[in-house]
């Protein structure tokens, strides 16, 4: 199976999104997602032992997740502040990659970015020059 990969001005070339690199591993955006649904979690679960242990101390249901949610709100931003710190570079990362490939497309319908050649569609391969069919 083939890696689709797009030439960076540098030269080098990155995988697209939604493929996988070399070694395996997931692009940004799937670590970006993993952090995002690792955050949520963490906050729901302090929402919910915090809520338990108020609850074991006889607090009626709806009273103990009313104080569990305000206790935890600002418990979290200090608790899991590494993880809310990864989730905010990720988005920041991924909002700048957002807004360059919009103000490319911007100058491509100006005229003024500079000619790209297309990729081949999926499952196209390009013709070898130097095979003939005989």
């Amino acid at each position: 199976m083939r890696q689709q990969q797009q030439e960076t001005p540098g030269g080098s070339e990155e995988p697209r999104s939604g493929a996988t690199t070399e070694r395996g591993e997931a692009p940004r955006g799937g670590a970006l997602a993993l952090d995002i649904a690792l955050y949520t979690v963490a906050r729901f679960g302090m929402l919910a032992v915090l809520a338990g242990v108020l609850v074991l101390f006889r607090v009626p249901l709806l009273v103990a997740l009313a104080v569990a949610v305000v206790v935890a709100m600002p418990l979290s931003l200090v608790v899991f502040s590494r993880l809310r710190r990864r989730v905010a570079a990720g988005m920041a990362e991924r909002a700048a990659e957002r807004s360059e490939r919009k103000e490319q497309l911007r100058a491509q319908l100006r005229g003024e970015a500079d000619e790209v050649e297309p990729d081949p569609p999926v499952g196209e391969e390009e013709p070898d020059p130097e095979a003939r069919s005989d």
